[in-house]
């Protein structure tokens, strides 16, 4: 039986809550105990990227009962959302990261505000009840940066619904990016497509920021600046990808001639280095996708930039992250 569904048997079930987890015994059990409290009835499928550190037992013994997806290794959040999407049978996909805390509401919420849109983004609080995203804003560099105000160009994937059908028609997730950018993505293939996102800010999750990908480290770096030029190449307009790529290559061929070197992992050269490495190697499945994405498009790439970059812009090199 779905989760909450004898408490709410005037509810059909729509929505499969999709957890990613990877190492969260820390926090596991408070993300499942939220869903069990939902006012609406749902499915919760659970990814599990190889976690070692007990997780599965924890998740085992909830009695939420999650369906359980394990994968022989981490994928990311990217590649564990990507696993998840065919085992997805309702018409909404939830989107939840394993250290957020949805308030009861959150899911009744969202599926009530979604009307005509494609998808519907949460807000996402800080510890201190603060705002952390309201949603994705895209800078006038193409980063995408979390907003604390609406309009907002995309959902932030860490707590969203998706029309299942129209994410496998805009072609599901990028699950090469591992981890970071994916949302983004997808919200620059969904306004291409010319679907609507939405903003519940009445649909609250408290979330523990970073507890599994450490904000800062030289991982989360290369990853941010790996998938934006990513994303710029498969969604932006031509000039501006090559040009963001350009830019990219020419300051850290430039960066050892700096004195003035910010102290942070993106303006280290070998980084940089294997950003542009990372990039080069994927080149031509890019532009592979980026021909499929514009067979798909209904809006102009030119037109979507217009109008939802650079609101705010950010200096090179600045971090985003979820």
């Amino acid at each position: 039986m779905p989760a909450n569904a004898a408490q709410n048997p005037g509810h059909r079930v729509r929505t499969t809550v999709v957890v990613v987890t990877w190492r969260g015994a820390d926090h596991i059990v408070a993300c499942l105990d939220a869903l069990a409290a939902q006012e609406r009835p749902h499915r919760i499928l659970l990814v599990d990227n190889a976690s070692d550190d007990g997780t599965a037992r924890l998740v085992a013994a909830h009695p939420a009962k999650p369906q359980v997806l394990r994968l022989p290794r981490n994928t990311g959040y990217a590649g564990a959302i990507a696993a998840a999407l065919p085992l997805v049978e309702t018409e909404l996909m939830a989107w939840l990261n394993d250290d957020a805390v949805p308030d009861p509401a959150w899911l009744a919420r969202l599926e009530d505000a979604l009307g005509s849109a494609a998808a519907a983004g949460s807000r996402l609080d800080r510890a201190d009840g603060s705002v952390q995203s309201l949603g994705v804003r895209l800078t006038g560099d193409g980063y995408g940066a979390d907003a604390q105000e609406a309009p907002v160009f995309g959902f932030c994937g860490g707590a969203a619904v998706l029309r299942t059908d129209v994410l496998q028609a805009v072609g599901g997730v990028p699950a090469d990016f591992f981890c970071y950018y994916e949302d983004t993505d997808t919200a620059w293939r969904l306004r291409l497509a010319g679907h609507e996102i939405a903003t519940v800010p009445d649909a609250r999750v408290a979330h523990r920021h970073g507890a599994s990908t450490r904000p800062g480290s030289p991982d989360f770096h290369r990853w941010n600046e790996r998938n934006r030029l990513l994303t710029l190449l498969r969604c932006a307009p031509a000039a501006i990808a090559a040009r963001e790529l350009a830019r990219f290559a020419a300051i850290t061929a430039l960066l050892p001639l700096r004195a003035d070197v910010p102290d942070a992992p993106n303006f280290r050269v070998p980084l940089r280095c294997r950003v542009l490495v990372d990039v080069l190697v994927r080149m031509p499945a890019t532009v592979r996708a980026r021909r499929e994405i514009t067979r798909r498009s209904r809006v102009g790439r030119r037109q979507v930039w217009r109008t939802w970059a650079g609101r705010t812009a950010r200096p090179e090199g600045a971090t985003v992250d979820r």
